[in-house]
């Protein structure tokens, strides 16, 4: 089921993420927008499970840091389907060509996985 934005355009509307038919899609006030193939998503982020993992410089940088999800293994569809977006991302998404450069992602799918990526890498809430 897709939640619908409940409201108006500037006022803080938050837009899901899906994944149907192994596509990852992103919901806009229009309807869905088609992102990538979940498995390019996946082989992009290493796989289908994700490690979180806090380096020193975390460590150190951030000695306040709830570190308790260290260790804990999450799963990737999971993360995504937890996604929801702000308007200005989903407009800069949809303004992104969803043609894949060769042998890569295209840029719609690039600016998706570096937002999943910053997610994983910023551990559970």
């Amino acid at each position: 089921m897709v939640r619908r934005p409940t409201s108006r355009a500037d006022d803080g509307a938050r837009f899901a993420t899906v994944v149907e038919e192994g596509r990852v899609r992103v919901q806009t006030r229009d309807g869905l927008l088609s992102v990538a193939d979940f498995d390019a998503v996946v082989e992009a982020v290493g796989g289908p499970a994700w490690t979180i993992e806090y380096t020193d410089w975390h460590h150190e940088r951030y000695p306040d840091l709830d570190t308790s999800d260290e260790g804990l293994t999450v799963d990737v569809r999971d993360i995504v389907e937890a996604m929801e977006h702000d308007e200005r991302f989903v407009r800069i998404l949809q303004a992104m060509p969803a043609t894949a450069v060769e042998g890569g992602l295209s840029p719609r799918a690039g600016l998706f996985v570096g937002k999943l990526l910053e997610n994983l890498q910023s551990g559970v809430d």
